[in-house]
C-alpha cells in the first residue's frame, strides 16, 4: 500500500505523504492545528466489513512510534474480528500526547470529524487511554464510534467483556495443558492491572486461583489491593516472571514477550488481554519450543470488540456474553489445529483468521445488484 490522506481541519497544508512497506489499504494522518490534535488512523482491511478498532491516546516517542504501534496494532484487529466471526474488517487509530494533559473537548471532537470523514470505513471506540465518556465527546462529531456510555445508548466499559474472554481462553489452555478447564489451586501473575487486569482478577480469584499482580502504576496496584487484600505484590513485572507461576498474563502494553522474558518465564502458560504480545515474528516458535503454550493474544482478548461490535446492533448483554463464551472453543480449535498441522498455536490461529477473509471477503466480488 503506497500513500496516504493527509489533511488538517484548520485550512492548513496536507500532511507529507509516505509510502509504507505494508498490506494497509489506507493510513490516515491527522493534524489539527488549534486542538493540538495528532492521530493516525490505519485501516488494514475491510475484506469483512467496515474496519472496526479502538483508539489509543499515548505519549509516543516518537510520530515513527505511533505510526509503527497503529500498524501493528490495525492489523491484529482484522485477525481479531475475524476470528470473533463478526461481519467487520481490521483499524485502529493512535492519538499522540499524554492523555492526562493534552485531552481536551475540542481535541476529541477534531479526532472525531476526522473519523466522520472516512464515511464509515473505520469505527472506534476506547483503548488504553480513552474512555466511553470520550466516545460520547467524539460521538458528537461523528457517527462512527460504538464503546459508548449507557446514557447515549451504549454497552458502557468494554474491559468487563474483555476480561471475561481472556479468562475464556485460560480456561480452554488449562484444559489443553493439564486435562481440566480450571484454575483452581493455579497461580497466576497478571501484569497490568489497570481496566482489563482488574476484572481478569475477580474471575481468576472466584476460579480458586491465586494471584500475583504488577503495575507500572503504584494507585493501580493499590486499588486492587484495597479490593482485594489476598493478592500477592511483585516489585515490578521482572521480578514476577522469575517466580513460580503456573500462567503468565501480559494485560499491560504490547511487546511483552522478548527472549529475556521467555526465557525466565516458569508459567507452562502464557494468556493474557495485552494486544501484539510478541516481540518479533517467531517468539511463538520459541515460546513453544520452551514448552510454554502461548495463547494468541488477539484470539483471547476479543470479548471488548464483540461487545462494541453488538452495541452497533443495539446492544444485548446476555447475546454479547454469549457471543464472548465462544472464545473457549475458538481457542480449543486453535490448539488443536496446531497440534494437527504442527505449528505454534499463533500460526493455527493466523490460518484460521486468514483463512474466513479470503473466503468471505471474495462474496464482494459477487454483484448483489
Amino acid at each position: 500500500m503506497a500513500g496516504n490522506i493527509g489533511q488538517t481541519t484548520d485550512g492548513g497544508p496536507p500532511a507529507k505523504a509516505r509510502v509504507f512497506a505494508s498490506d494497509h489499504e489506507q493510513v490516515v494522518f491527522c493534524h489539527d492545528r488549534s486542538s493540538g490534535l495528532r492521530a493516525i488512523i490505519g485501516i488494514y482491511s475491510t475484506a469483512l466489513g467496515p474496519a472496526l478498532g479502538g483508539t489509543r491516546f499515548y505519549p509516543y516517542d516518537s510520530e515513527d512510534a505511533a505510526l509503527a504501534d497503529v500498524l501493528a496494532l490495525s492489523q491484529g484487529m482484522a485477525y481479531k474480528n475475524s476470528l470473533a466471526g463478526l461481519d467487520l474488517g481490521g483499524g485502529k487509530a493512535v492519538i499522540i500526547g499524554d492523555p492526562e494533559v493534552a485531552k481536551t473537548e475540542p481535541l476529541l471532537r477534531a479526532y472525531g470529524r476526522f473519523v466522520q470523514s472516512l464515511g464509515g470505513r473505520y469505527y472506534t471506540a476506547c483503548d488504553v487511554g480513552t474512555y466511553v465518556e470520550d466516545m460520547d465527546v467524539i460521538a458528537r462529531e461523528s457517527r462512527y464510534v460504538t464503546g459508548r456510555s449507557p446514557a447515549y445508548g451504549g454497552a458502557g466499559d468494554s474491559s468487563v467483556l474483555t476480561a471475561f474472554g481472556v479468562f475464556q481462553g485460560m480456561l480452554a489452555s488449562a484444559e489443553h495443558v493439564w486435562g481440566t478447564a480450571s484454575l483452581a489451586g493455579r497461580r497466576v501473575g497478571v501484569a497490568g492491572v489497570g481496566k482489563v487486569g482488574r476484572h481478569l482478577i475477580e474471575h481468576l480469584l472466584a476460579d480458586g486461583a491465586s494471584v500475583v499482580i504488577s503495575d507500572i502504576k503504584d494507585r493501580a496496584v493499590e486499588a486492587v489491593v484495597l479490593e482485594h487484600p489476598e493478592v500477592d505484590v511483585a516489585v515490578d513485572t521482572d521480578s514476577m516472571v522469575r517466580r513460580q507461576l503456573d500462567v503468565y498474563a501480559p494485560c499491560a502494553l504490547g511487546f511483552a514477550l522478548d527472549e529475556d522474558v521467555t526465557a525466565a518465564l516458569t508459567a507452562r502458560i502464557v494468556c493474557g488481554a495485552a494486544n501484539n504480545q510478541l516481540a518479533h515474528a517467531g517468539m511463538d516458535k520459541v515460546l513453544a519450543d520452551r514448552g510454554i503454550l502461548y495463547a494468541p493474544d488477539y484470539l483471547v482478548n476479543a470479548g471488548g470488540v464483540i461487545q462494541v461490535e453488538d452495541e452497533i446492533h443495539g446492544y444485548n448483554a446476555d447475546r454479547a456474553r454469549q457471543k464472548a463464551a465462544r472464545i473457549f472453543d475458538t481457542t480449543r480449535r486453535v490448539f488443536a489445529i496446531a497440534a494437527a498441522e504442527g505449528v505454534p498455536p499463533a500460526a493455527a490461529a493466523d490460518r484460521l483468521a486468514e483463512r474466513r477473509m479470503a473466503e468471505v471477503g471474495r462474496l464482494q466480488t459477487i454483484r448483489l445488484t
